[in-house]
């Protein structure tokens, strides 16, 4: 049965190119970030499940003002198996912006076939595993296979912006439960062998550093916001870097990081001392590490800057605990891991990332779940993202190996 599901598979290869393209047409952006959001691609998803002779999937909604049309769906796709234990697999319908155009080389919504490649927005990033979850479910069917668990496909809004209209919302609502195997193919590399069952805590770090405004020719006159955020950044990084050394093999990069990234305008003229400096770190932590105590240290930072320069300095806080690591003995990944062997012919590893997916808000739900998919690394967000062919096959392969069991 397993060589008949997989050759199936092999067969439906140029329909599954074919409907990633359909559904990589529709740019769904978050209304949030300038987009339309994702009713047309949902709608159209719905469309492609009924051809494919899979039944009927159930809308879930989130309310969204922002939307058009006052909310923001996700889409279910049931089939019962022999057990009534699910293997969910989730993947995102929305997708980001493709930022700047002059970088692109084809028109990103007209995806477009170049070699073994398939290139278009969101064709990695997340349209790959989704279409290959649907045909890895189709061959089940079109062979006459009984999955060994039964199904859910979930493809979830809002994943991009952090799912506060997709998932969140629908793990509050009892649509999962406790002893479901979770996969969130979000995520991977080239070689497929990557299992991702950790991630790193997060914290945003928002400083406003607030001086005086005057004229570049007398800054005696005034209070150079500018420089005291110069001294903030450099101290705040050196102190995070000095205090939190530590290491775990399980992450790659195996430390702490703490980035500074974003830096906001302020005065539009050189003959201006700025009167109000704005920037940003990106902070990803082990989690061994308390977030709390890094937050301290960055407090005894702030105080210490703002007494010495005079600026008054505001810190806003987005903050991220990291969830308890997916076990690498888990059902979820043994289940996974046998796939992989058995499609690839590669020995999986386990590891951890930055973070964050949607593994992690299962995980703190007490629910294992891990992260994994064969995908060209480094395209997802990129001008002429692309997914290889194979990569489509293969993911399809192991969902639907997944599908029939083999724990």
């Amino acid at each position: 049965m397993k060589d008949r599901v997989l050759s199936a598979i092999e067969g439906l290869c140029g329909e599954m190119v074919e409907a990633l393209s359909r559904i990589c047409r529709i740019p769904a952006v978050s209304p949030h970030n300038g987009g339309t959001g994702e009713e047309e691609k949902a709608r159209e998803i719905e469309r492609l499940v009924a051809e494919l002779g899979l039944g009927a999937v159930t809308w879930q909604r989130v309310e969204d003002e922002r939307s058009a049309t006052g909310n923001r769906p996700s889409l279910f796709l049931e089939l019962p198996g022999k057990q009534r234990r699910r293997l969910c697999i989730l993947t995102h319908v929305d997708i980001v912006p493709e930022g700047d155009r002059s970088l692109w080389t084809i028109d990103p919504y007209r995806p477009v076939v170049k070699g073994s490649r398939l290139y278009g927005r969101g064709v990695s990033d997340n349209g790959m595993t989704l279409i290959a979850s649907l045909y890895a479910l189709k061959a089940l069917v079109a062979s006459g296979a009984e999955p060994e668990f039964s199904v859910c496909l979930v493809f979830a809004a809002d994943e991009e912006m952090g799912s506060g209209f997709g998932l969140k919302p629908l793990l509050e609502r009892g649509l999962f439960r406790p002893d479901d195997l979770v996969i969130a193919p979000d995520g991977g590399n080239d070689a497929g062998d990557f299992v991702e069952i950790s991630e790193k805590a997060s914290l945003k770090l928002a400083f406003t550093v607030t001086g005086r405004q005057a004229h570049a020719s007398l800054p005696n006159t005034g209070l150079n916001a500018c420089r005291a955020a110069n001294i903030l950044a450099v101290e705040v990084d050196e102190a995070l870097h000095k205090a939190f050394p530590d290491e775990d093999p399980l992450f790659d990069p195996p430390v702490s990081t703490f980035e500074p990234t974003r830096r906001f305008a302020n005065v539009p003229n050189t003959n201006t001392v700025p009167g109000k400096e704005r920037f940003e770190f990106d902070c990803r932590v082990l989690p061994s590490v308390s977030l709390d105590e890094v937050l301290e240290v960055v407090e005894r930072v702030r105080k210490d800057v703002a007494d010495r320069t005079g600026a008054a300095i505001d810190l806003d806080v987005g903050r991220s605990d990291a969830a308890v690591p997916t076990s690498p003995d888990s059902d979820i990944v043994r289940l996974l891991c046998g796939a992989v062997r058995e499609v690839l012919g590669v020995e999986p590893r386990t590891g951890g990332i930055g973070g964050g997916t949607f593994a992690a808000f299962f995980r703190r739900k007490g629910i294992p779940a891990v992260v994994w998919q064969q995908e060209c690394a480094g395209v997802a967000h990129q001008p002429d993202e692309y997914t290889e062919i194979d990569y489509l096959v293969n993911n399809a392969k192991v969902f639907a190996l997944m599908m029939l069991g083999g724990l």
